[in-house]
C-alpha cells in the first residue's frame, strides 16, 4: 500500500511555493520556471496609507509591483488621472511604479498634498494600491504671549500649561529649565499627556524662573520653547512676616497656616467621563489629583479585572496603560485618589471601535481550464466594516462580464474557468474608521508536465539510512507521479516506499539492493515527461581497532591505533583530539595513518585521546585515556628545583614604571630557563600574589609596568625544567599615585528578570583597575530606536542595576562607564539589551497531525507571530498523550508525554505510538519566560499493527495420546484478534521433526485439547495471535505424551525415523486414533537456543561459557563491549563448536556486556550478560599453577588413578563383584529379573524410557 506524507520545508526548491493558493496547484519557485509562466501583476511594495513627508526633501512615493510580462503603472490623483508627463518635476523610476517629486530644486511641498493610487497592469489583469495619502510635516512657531509670574501659597495646587502650537504630526512634550536639565518629577510634581506640569502640592523649593515647555518635532527635527513660566512659593512663616508688618492685629488672626486637605482632581474634571480607543491601539487614561499630603492613585475595572500582561502603570501611577486593546477592554474604569484625609475618585467609560480587520483575506488562487475555485474576503470590524469586489481596478458591477464569475457578499465563485477568466481582484472592507484593500489574482494556466530536478543526478546514502530522491515537478492540470526502478522496470509499491505529495521517493532502511537508477514519471492530460536519478549505497565506516587505556612513564613513548573500514569508493579522513581540542602544535606527535605516536611523553600529555573518522557521508569515532606516572628515579646527578633568589631591590621609580633588580639563587644541576615576577596589592587585596610577567633566566633586572593607586610589593620566583623555586622574599612597598580609570567595566548586559524591569550587570573593575579612591559607575540606557536620550543615573561600587517601568521586551542601548574622585573612564562602548520577558501570549495555530503509520505520527503546526512571543523564541513543546486503546478498556493513569523542538521548527515527529489507539496533543510556543497557552486539543487514532506474542502457553495432562494447550491472550493485541495460529511437529531425540501440522483457532478461545498423538513422543508447538494487519510473534513450547507401560513388554524399542502415528487433521473431539506412520525428516530445529551464558573474568581476561541446543556443528562468535557505551560490538569468531571462549586484552576495573551467537542461523543470539574486570594490581601475585611442587603433586595424584582404574578393570573381566553389587543381586526384585533373562538390555531400556518420558 502506497504512503504519502508532507516532508519539512527545508528540502531545496520542492516546498516554496510562488504563492498561498487553494488549489492543489503549486508553483515552485524555480528561476526557469517563473520566466516561462505568465502572472498577473502583484503589488510588492507601496507607501505607507498615511504619508507624512518632510517639506525640505524630495518626496519619494513607492509603488513596487512583479508579474509576467512585467507590469506597467499609472497614478491617479484626488481620483482623477495623474500625468506625469506633464509635470516637470514628477518622474517615475525605470521598471518601476515608484514617483519622485523634486522638491529640493524649486517645487513645493504643499502643492502636491492629495490622495495617490497607484495601478500596476498587464495582459492578465491590473493591481491597485492602496489609497496612499500625502502631507507635508509641520512644526509652527508658538505664538506670543505674555506669562505673568505665578505666586503660590505654600501646600496649593497649580498647574503649569504648555498648550504648544498644533503640528504634523503632533510633538513630544518635555519640560526642562535653563541648563537643559529635565524637571525632576515625582508623585507631587508630574507632566500630564496633554503637556501641562501638575504640582498636587507646591513646596518651597518650587520657588524658580525657568519652568520651560519644550515641543519636539521629529519630522522636521527641530525643538521649539516656549517662554520661561516663573513661580514663587511664599511660605507661611515668610507670609506671616509680611502681613504682622501691613496689617492690624486683627487681620493677623486671619492668616492660617498650611493645612493639610483631602484629595481633588486636578484632571479629568467631573465623576465621569468618556473616551473611544480603536482596537489594536493603546489605551491610555490619567488621573492627576491634588491634595496635602500627595494623593495615591489606584485604578480598578468595575465588574472585571485588569487585563493580565497587557496592562501598565506609568508617571507614577497616574496613567493607566493598555496595550494592544481588543472590544473586551470596553468598560468603566475608576481612579481613586486617597491620602489620609479621605479619597475622591472619577470613572472613565471606554469603548472599543475597531476598524476593519481580516478574518480571512482573498489569497491568489491558480487553476487549471475547467477547474473550479473561490475567493474569500472574510473582515471585521467595530462597526461591522462593508464588503465591495473590484475587477481590475475596476468596481465589479461595472467590470466587463466573466461567465465563470458569481459574486456571492464576501465570496466570488469560480465555475469551470478558461485562461481569459485570468484577473486581478480586489476587495475593499470599510467602515467610519478606515479601511483595508487586497489584492488576490486568479490566473488560469495550461501547462504540460515538468520535471525540475537535474537529469541523472546522483544520490548517495549510508546502508540502513533514510533514501530521499527528489522529484521536483510542475504542470496544470496537477500531474500525477509514479516511480519505477530502472527505465523499465515495473511501478514501485509496498510499505517499503513512502511517496510524499511533492513527488519525492523516500526508501526508509535503504539497502544494498536499492542500489540503482530510479525513474519518476510525471503526466497530466497535456503530456508526460520522465526523469532518472541513480542510488548509490555505501558500507558505513566502522573502527575495527580502536585505541586503548594506556600507561607510560614520563619521557617514554606511547602509541594509539585506529584501524578503520570503510567503502572503497569514499575516502575517509582521520582526526585526532586531545581532551576535545586540536592535538598540541608539538614534533612529538607523530600523526601515521593507523595510529598516533607521543614521543618523549610529559606529564601534559596526560588526558583523552579521541580518533575521528569522516567520510563525506558519515563518521565515527572512539577514545582512549593515557596516564604519565613519574620514572623511576636514577642515583646519578640529582636535580632539584632552583633555590629562591634574594636582594630584591627597587630603582627608577616613575608614576607608570619601576625597575627591579635581584640575585640568583642556585640553580641545582638544572639551568634557570626564565623567572615569574608577582606583585601584592596591599592597599586592596593584602596577602594575594598575582601574575605580573617574566624574563628569561639570563635576565636579572626588568623594568615594570604599574597602575595607579596600588601600594606594590614584589617577588621573584626561579623556574628550572624541574619545578618552580620558593619565592623570594617581597621587596620593599611602593605607593603609585591615584588617577581617574583607565578602563569601563567589562562583560555588560541587559537582560530583564520580569516583564517591567531591565536588570543591567557588569563585571566591577578589581581594586587595582580603580585607579584611585571613590570608585563608582555611571550607568546609561535608553529604548533603542525610540529614544534619543539617555537615561543615567551614577551608582556605588556595585555590579547590578534594576531599571523599572520598562515596557515588555524591548532592546535597549546601554553602557557602564567607571568615574572616580579623579574623574571619568574614557567613553564606554555601547550593548544591546532586552528589558524583561513575559509569557507567550497567543498558542500555535492550525494544528494537523499525520499519522505515518501505527506507531509514528507527523504533527504540523503554523507559527506564532514574533510579536507575541514577547521574548526570546526558544522553540515549541507539543504535549501528547494516550486517551485509550482502541482493543481494551483505558488506563486511569494519563501519562503525558513532551517533546521539544527548538528554534522556529513548525513539524515535528511523534514517535513510540501504541498501535490501535486514541491519542491527544496539543502545541506550546516557548520563550525565555516559560511555556505560552496550549493549543486545542487534536485528537488522532493510530491503525492497528500485529499483536505481541500471547502472554504465556501452557500443556497439561499430558496422557497416551492427547495434550491440553492453555494460553493467555497478547499483553498488547495492537487491534482486534482475528485468530490463533497452532502449528506443531513430532521431534525424536537426534533432532528430526515429523511433518509440520497447522490449526487455526478463533480468537475468543483460550484452550484446545489435542487428540490422536502418538504416545511416549516429544512435540514442539508454535503458537502466535493474529489481526487483521498480520500475524505477530509466536511463542514455543515442548511437551512429551505419556508412555504406554502396559503395551511395553514384548514390544521393542521403534527405530528412528517411525512411530506411532496420528491425524494430519486434528479434531480437538474426534476419539478416533489412526495409525498412520509418519515419516521424519532430517532437519534444522526451527528455534535452536544459547542459554545460560556465564562469564569467569579476571583482571584483563574472562572466560565465557554456555549451553547450547540445536543443529551440530554450529559456528559461534562471541560479541562484546563496554556497557552503556554507544560504540559497536566487537566480534570474536570460535574456533570449532567448543561452547567457552577466552577473551583477552580487557582493562582492568570496566564493566563490560556480553552475548554468544551463531552464524548462518539468521543471525539468532543469546540474551545479555554484564561483567566487571577485576582492579589493577600492584604487584603480580603468585600463580599457584605454575609453581614446580605444584606440578609435581598433580602428576602423583595421576598416576595413582590411573592404576586404580587398571586393577578395576581387571576384577571386572574376572567376574569379580563389589560389595555393592552383591547385595543388589541377593535383594533383586523376582519381578524384573524374568525380564533380564529374556533380555539383558531391556530392563536398561525401561528406566530409559520412563526418564526420558517425563514432561518437561
Amino acid at each position: 500500500m502506497m504512503k504519502k506524507k508532507s516532508i519539512p520545508a527545508s528540502k531545496p526548491f520542492l516546498i516554496l511555493f510562488l504563492c498561498q493558493i487553494i488549489s492543489a496547484l503549486d508553483v515552485p519557485l524555480d528561476s526557469k520556471l517563473l520566466e516561462e509562466l505568465s502572472q498577473p501583476p502583484t503589488i510588492t511594495h507601496q507607501s505607507p496609507k498615511d504619508y507624512i513627508v518632510d517639506p525640505r526633501e524630495n518626496i519619494v512615493i513607492q509603488c513596487e509591483a512583479k508579474g509576467k510580462p512585467p507590469p506597467s503603472f499609472s497614478w491617479t490623483r484626488n481620483g482623477t488621472h495623474f500625468d506625469i508627463d506633464k509635470d516637470a518635476q514628477v518622474t517615475m523610476k525605470p521598471n518601476s511604479g515608484t514617483l519622485v517629486v523634486n522638491i529640493m530644486n524649486g517645487g513645493k511641498a504643499e502643492a502636491y498634498e492629495g490622495v495617490y493610487q497607484c495601478t500596476a497592469r498587464n495582459e492578465r489583469g491590473a493591481a491597485i494600491s492602496n489609497n496612499i495619502v500625502i502631507r507635508p510635516s509641520r512644526s509652527p512657531l508658538w505664538t506670543k504671549e505674555k506669562l505673568e509670574p505665578h505666586q503660590v501659597r505654600e501646600g496649593d495646587s497649580l498647574v503649569l500649561h504648555c498648550r504648544p502650537p498644533v503640528g504634523l504630526p503632533p510633538p513630544i512634550i518635555f519640560w526642562m529649565d535653563n541648563a537643559f536639565q529635565r524637571l525632576p518629577q515625582s508623585e507631587r510634581v508630574s507632566q500630564g499627556l496633554n503637556g501641562d506640569l501638575y504640582f498636587s502640592n507646591v513646596q518651597p523649593e518650587d520657588t524658580r524662573e525657568d519652568y520651560i515647555c519644550y515641543a519636539r518635532f521629529n519630522h522636521t527635527q527641530t525643538i521649539q520653547q516656549k517662554q520661561p513660566i516663573s513661580v514663587k512659593v511664599f511660605s507661611m512663616d515668610s507670609l506671616n512676616d509680611t502681613i504682622a508688618a501691613n496689617l492690624s492685629d486683627t487681620d493677623i488672626y486671619g492668616a492660617k497656616p498650611v493645612t493639610e486637605r483631602q484629595p481633588v482632581l486636578l484632571t479629568p474634571t467631573g465623576s465621569t467621563s468618556t473616551k473611544v480607543e480603536l482596537r489594536g491601539n493603546v489605551l491610555l487614561l490619567e488621573c492627576i489629583a491634588a491634595g496635602l499630603p500627595t494623593p495615591v492613585i489606584r485604578w480598578i475595572k468595575e465588574g472585571g479585572e485588569l487585563p493580565a500582561n497587557r496592562t501598565f502603570f506609568e508617571n507614577f501611577k497616574k496613567t493607566l496603560k493598555i496595550i494592544d486593546v481588543s472590544e473586551a477592554d470596553s468598560g468603566n474604569y475608576k481612579c481613586i485618589a486617597r491620602n489620609t484625609l479621605g479619597s475622591v475618585h472619577h470613572v472613565i467609560s471606554v469603548t472599543v471601535k475597531a476598524a476593519p480587520y481580516w478574518i480571512t483575506a482573498p489569497r491568489n488562487l491558480v487553476l487549471s481550464p475547467g477547474e473550479d475555485g473561490t475567493l474569500i474576503c472574510r473582515a471585521n470590524g467595530n462597526p461591522k466594516p462593508s464588503i465591495s469586489w473590484l475587477a481590475n481596478g475596476v468596481p465589479i458591477a461595472i467590470a466587463p462580464e466573466d461567465p465563470s464569475r458569481k459574486v456571492d457578499g464576501d465570496t466570488i465563485i469560480f465555475s469551470h474557468v478558461q485562461e481569459r477568466s485570468s484577473a486581478v481582484y480586489q476587495c475593499n472592507a470599510s467602515n467610519e474608521y478606515g479601511y483595508l484593500l487586497a489584492n488576490a489574482f486568479v490566473n488560469v494556466l495550461a501547462e504540460p508536465p515538468r520535471i525540475l530536478t537535474p537529469a541523472n543526478k546522483l544520490y548517495q546514502v549510508i546502508a540502513d539510512s533514510p533514501a530521499l530522491l527528489d522529484c521536483a515537478y510542475f504542470g496544470s492540470p496537477k500531474p500525477e507521479i509514479e516511480w519505477f526502478k530502472g527505465v523499465k522496470g515495473s511501478i514501485l509499491r509496498g510499505n517499503e516506499y513512502v511517496f510524499h505529495d511533492n513527488g519525492t521517493l523516500e526508501i526508509p532502511v535503504a539497502q544494498k539492493d536499492s542500489t540503482g537508477t530510479y525513474t519518476c514519471v510525471a503526466r497530466n492530460e497535456l503530456g508526460k515527461i520522465q526523469n532518472e536519478v541513480r542510488l548509490e549505497i555505501k558500507d558505513p565506516t566502522m573502527i575495527i581497532k580502536q585505541p586503548e587505556y594506556k600507561v607510560v612513564q614520563r619521557y617514554g613513548q606511547v602509541s594509539f591505533e585506529c584501524i578503520i573500514k570503510h567503502d572503497s569508493t569514499l575516502l575517509p579522513t582521520v582526526i585526532w583530539l586531545k581532551d576535545n581540542d586540536e592535538l598540541p602544535d608539538d614534533e612529538r606527535f607523530l600523526v601515521g595513518k593507523d595510529n598516533l605516536t607521543i614521543m618523549n611523553v610529559t606529564d601534559k600529555d596526560d588526558g583523552t585521546y579521541t580518533c575521528i573518522v569522516n567520510t563525506t557521508l558519515d563518521s565515527v569515532s572512539a577514545s582512549a585515556v593515557l596516564t604519565v606516572v613519574a620514572a623511576p628515579p636514577t642515583p646519578a646527578i640529582i636535580y632539584a628545583r632552583p633555590n629562591p633568589p634574594f636582594d630584591l631591590e627597587l630603582t627608577g621609580q616613575l608614576e607608570r614604571s619601576i625597575e627591579l633588580s635581584w640575585i640568583p639563587g642556585d640553580e641545582n644541576n638544572s639551568p634557570i630557563t626564565h623567572f615569574v615576577i608577582e606583585y601584592e596589592d596591599g592597599l586592596h587585596e593584602p596577602g594575594v600574589w598575582h601574575y605580573q610577567t617574566e624574563v628569561p633566566g639570563t635576565q636579572t633586572t626588568v623594568q615594570l609596568k604599574l597602575s595607579p593607586y596600588v601600594n606594590y610589593s614584589f617577588r621573584v620566583v626561579a623556574v628550572n625544567k624541574i619545578g618552580r623555586s620558593q619565592p623570594s622574599e617581597p621587596s620593599e612597598q611602593y605607593l603609585t599615585k591615584s588617577a581617574s580609570p583607565d578602563e569601563n567595566p567589562a562583560n555588560v548586559q541587559g537582560i530583564g528578570s520580569e516583564p517591567d524591569n531591565l536588570v543591567i550587570t557588569w563585571e566591577s573593575l578589581k581594586g587595582f583597575q580603580s585607579n584611585g579612591p571613590g570608585l563608582q559607575y555611571k550607568v546609561s540606557w535608553r529604548q533603542k530606536d525610540v529614544d534619543d536620550e539617555w537615561t543615567s543615573v551614577i551608582v556605588a561600587n556595585v555590579s547590578k542595576y534594576i531599571v523599572s517601568g520598562t515596557p515588555t521586551f524591548v532592546p535597549y542601548e546601554i553602557k557602564v562607564q567607571a568615574l572616580n574622585d579623579l574623574g571619568y573612564a574614557p567613553e564606554p562602548s555601547e550593548v544591546i539589551g532586552h528589558s524583561g520577558e513575559d509569557l507567550p501570549m497567543v498558542a500555535p495555530g492550525n494544528v494537523q497531525v499525520h499519522v505515518i503509520n501505527s506507531t509514528l505520527a507527523k504533527v504540523h503546526w503554523d507559527p506564532v507571530p514574533l510579536k507575541t512571543v514577547r521574548g526570546h523564541l526558544q522553540g515549541y513543546k507539543v504535549y501528547y498523550w494516550k486517551v485509550q486503546s482502541l482493543s481494551r478498556r483505558s488506563r486511569r493513569h494519563v501519562e503525558k508525554n513532551i517533546l521539544t523542538f527548538r528554534g522556529n521548527k513548525t513539524f515535528g515527529m511523534l514517535p513510540g505510538l501504541e498501535p490501535y489507539s486514541s491519542y491527544k496533543l496539543n502545541v506550546r510556543v516557548v520563550n525565555g519566560k516559560g511555556e505560552g497557552p496550549a493549543s486545542p486539543d487534536k485528537l488522532f487514532k493510530t491503525p492497528e499493527g500485529v499483536p505481541s506474542s500471547p502472554s504465556y502457553l501452557k500443556i497439561t495432562n499430558p496422557t497416551l495420546d492427547s495434550l491440553t494447550l492453555e494460553w493467555g491472550s497478547p499483553t498488547h493485541p495492537n487491534g482486534v484478534l482475528t485468530s490463533y495460529i497452532l502449528k506443531f511437529q513430532p521431534i525424536n531425540n537426534t533432532h528430526e521433526l515429523g511433518p509440520l501440522v497447522e490449526i487455526r483457532i478463533p480468537a475468543n478461545e483460550s484452550s484446545l485439547i489435542l487428540k490422536n498423538l502418538n504416545y511416549s513422543t516429544r512435540y514442539k508447538f508454535y503458537f502466535n495471535a493474529q489481526t487483521s494487519v498480520g500475524s505477530g510473534s509466536q511463542i514455543t513450547e515442548e511437551a512429551v505424551t505419556i508412555m504406554d507401560e502396559g503395551k511395553m513388554a514384548g514390544i521393542l524399542h521403534p527405530a528412528v525415523g517411525t512411530g506411532k502415528g496420528y491425524s494430519e487433521i486434528l479434531s480437538a473431539t474426534s476419539p478416533v486414533m489412526h495409525t498412520v506412520r509418519p515419516t521424519f525428516y532430517k532437519v534444522q530445529p526451527l528455534y535452536p537456543r544459547i542459554r545460560n551464558v556465564t562469564t569467569a573474568a579476571a583482571e584483563t581476561y574472562a572466560n565465557i561459557s554456555w549451553e547450547y541446543e540445536g543443529p551440530d556443528h554450529a559456528n559461534f562468535y562471541v560479541e562484546y563491549g563496554v556497557a552503556g557505551s554507544k560504540e559497536d560490538w566487537k566480534k570474536e569468531i570460535v574456533n570449532g563448536s567448543r561452547s567457552f571462549f577466552v577473551l583477552k586484552g580487557l582493562t582492568p576495573g570496566t564493566a563490560y556486556k556480553v552475548r554468544v551467537g551463531a552464524e548462518g542461523l539468521s543471525g539468532f543470539r543469546s540474551s545479555e550478560d554484564v561483567f566487571e574486570t577485576g582492579p589493577a594490581m600492584a604487584s603480580r601475585q603468585v600463580d599457584i599453577a605454575t609453581q614446580g611442587w605444584f606440578i609435581g603433586l598433580m602428576c602423583a595424584v595421576a598416576l595413582l588413578i590411573l592404576i586404580l582404574l587398571i586393577v578395576c578393570f581387571i576384577r571386572r573381566n574376572k567376574g569379580g563383584k563389589y560389595p555393592v553389587k552383591e547385595k543388589e543381586d541377593a535383594h533383586a526384585d523376582p519381578e524384573i529379573q524374568p525380564m533380564k533373562e529374556d533380555d539383558g538390555t531391556f530392563g536398561e531400556y525401561r528406566l530409559f524410557s520412563f526418564v526420558s518420558s517425563a514432561p518437561f
